[in-house]
């Protein structure tokens, strides 16, 4: 999906990241950093893209695209650990929901247009539409790897009524910058202690111009859920624990309205619907690989399957 590095220049450490050009363009990779600079002139400890000399923060050769941004500061307590990994406290899990609310904070009043369409990229606009039927139909067939894959799968019945449930409540919500990917993997830590608050926050590739309970309910799904069973084990286990810790911090920083609080147990089964969409594209278009799109598609089904059945609606019960 992408190849990063931390490399040595001087007596610093900078970290660098390479895309292909089918992944990310230029304009992508400037979008993205343009939220970042807007969370960094907001209070927001987040890693600084860099210019080149020409003044650009995206470097160009062949087909590739460059960034390199500042290295976070802090402990990477999670280096070592698979993405969607669950906190390894409460402790954590109240900061990193703190933080989040920080961050929202942050984004309010930022100009900055959505982010234009691309493979592997996080996007509200199907459960934002006024027909989400027909915005997830249109999504699909402008992408022929995708349209070909799902064509003749279940997905349909899987996906859509999660998915009309949710789209009122969620298009009423005021738009709001989101990091896309909150998950303790993308934080750094100020010790290496159990009891260590955020230190930084990076990895914004799926940032977008979302709503903050969107971005809040990919925070949870992210952590809270242990999905990486899904497709070994054939089922998952919720931390309630982790999750009321999460929304303990976060409502600590930035109580949720009263809409919001009616939309998160709607919006969480399909929150994850606009970025298993892109992944199962880059898995059947851009590097074909049939076991990973059938992973993706796993993801796609999988997890508002699991939301409609009893443990599921057990876990929403409790969000309630």
């Amino acid at each position: 999906m992408s190849a990063a590095g931390l490399v040595r220049c001087g007596a610093e450490s900078l970290f660098l990241k390479r895309h292909h050009r089918r992944v990310r363009s230029a304009e992508q990779l400037r979008a993205e950093h343009a939220v970042m600079s807007w969370f960094r002139s907001h209070d927001q400890p987040v890693p600084r893209a860099l210019p080149t000399t020409g003044g650009d923060t995206v470097f160009r050769r062949g087909s590739y695209r460059y960034e390199v941004s500042t290295v976070a500061g802090g402990v990477d307590r999670y280096r070592d650990a698979v993405s969607w990994s669950p906190y390894l406290s409460l402790a954590h899990a109240f900061a990193a929901g703190s933080a989040l609310a920080r961050l929202h904070v942050a984004a309010s009043g930022c100009p900055l247009p959505a982010r234009p369409p691309a493979v592997l990229t996080n996007s509200c606009a199907v459960l934002c539409a006024s027909d989400p039927v027909l915005a997830v139909s249109d999504l699909i067939a402008a992408r022929p790897g995708v349209a070909a894959y799902l064509a003749g799968r279940p997905w349909r019945a899987e996906v859509l009524p999660a998915l009309v449930r949710a789209a009122p409540l969620a298009g009423a919500l005021p738009p709001l910058w989101g990091h896309g990917d909150w998950h303790p993997s993308n934080l750094t830590w100020t010790s290496a202690g159990n009891d260590a608050d955020v230190a930084g926050v990076f990895d914004f590739g799926l940032a977008n111009l979302t709503f903050a309970v969107h971005d809040l309910a990919i925070a949870l799904e992210r952590s809270v859920v242990d999905w990486l069973d899904l497709a070994d084990a054939g089922r998952v286990v919720a931390d309630y624990p982790a999750a009321a810790a999460l929304l303990g911090g976060y409502q600590s920083v930035r109580p949720l309205e009263p809409a919001e609080l009616a939309a998160l147990p709607a919006i969480l089964p399909v929150a994850q619907l606009e970025y298993a969409i892109s992944e199962i594209e880059y898995f059947t278009d851009v590097v074909p690989s049939p076991d990973n799109a059938e992973l993706a598609y796993e993801f796609l089904v999988g997890h508002p399957r699991w939301f409609a059945s009893d443990d599921g609606q057990d876990f929403l019960a409790r969000l309630r």
